[in-house]
Order: structure tokens, then sequence, then C-alpha cells
């Protein structure tokens, strides 16, 4: 994982858009190299602690579309529930005949904050606006 590439701030709609290169496990979005994708949503599906955990599994939507997340060591020893609105940093990782999948290298519950989601979308668009449009244009 190169970490000098940004984290992009995206919708699940626009990793459609991704292009995988190569080499290097990235991918290319407009002329935009990147690793790893920056996403909000609400879990949708995540094991219950009847189950031992699950196999670490869960399911994020942010409105846009869904996507697959990876926890692995103290993520996976969190309390996370079906509901929760959370930021993920991680990995991007697209697989043919399945959902994305991003590997999780950060995540943070920010259910108890009502306004995120709807500031989100505004994060997005001008992280768009700002710093990626200008590149899709070239």
């Amino acid at each position: 994982m190169d970490y000098s590439l940004a984290a992009l701030k995206l919708l699940c709609v626009q990793l459609k858009s991704a292009v995988q290169t190569p080499s290097q496990n990235s991918f290319t979005l407009g002329g935009i190299l990147f690793q790893r994708a920056w996403l909000q949503g609400v879990l949708v599906s995540a094991p219950s602690s009847s189950d031992g955990g699950g196999d670490g599994r869960f399911l994020l939507d942010d409105g846009t579309g869904v996507i697959e997340l990876i926890l692995s060591g103290d993520f996976r020893s969190r309390r996370w529930e079906a509901g929760m609105y959370v930021m993920v940093v991680g990995g991007y990782f697209d697989r043919a005949g399945d959902l994305p999948m991003i590997k999780v290298h950060k995540m943070v519950d920010l259910s108890p904050f009502p306004d995120r989601e709807s500031m989100w979308y505004l994060e997005v668009m001008e992280a768009f606006k700002l710093f990626y449009q200008p590149l899709f244009e070239e």
C-alpha cells in the first residue's frame, strides 16, 4: 500500500468508474491514481456476537451503492451493529462478479453525530469540485 497516494473521498457510485491499473494494485478515476477510498454510510449488515463475530465482513450502504468491508485486528473486536453510521478508510479492491471491497484500516462510529450524513455529501461534492474535477477536465 502506497500511503503517499491520498485516500479519495468518494461515493460508491463513483467507484464504479474506477479503472484498475496494470501495476501497484491501484486504480485511476479521471486520471487520479489511488489505492485507498474514504467512504461514509450505514452498516446494513454486520455479524452478530451470537455467531462468534462471523468472518469480520460487513456491508456498507452510502445511499448510492453497497460495498463490502473487511475488518481485521482491533476493529474485529469492537462492537459494530447494523444501523450504525460509520466512516471507513481503507484499501479499495474491485472483484469481478462480486461487491467491491474496502480492506479497512480506519473505522469510526459517527452515529452520535446525526448531521454527519448530510455533511458527508457536501464534503464529497467540495472535494470533487476543488481537487478532482480540474483533473477530469484536463
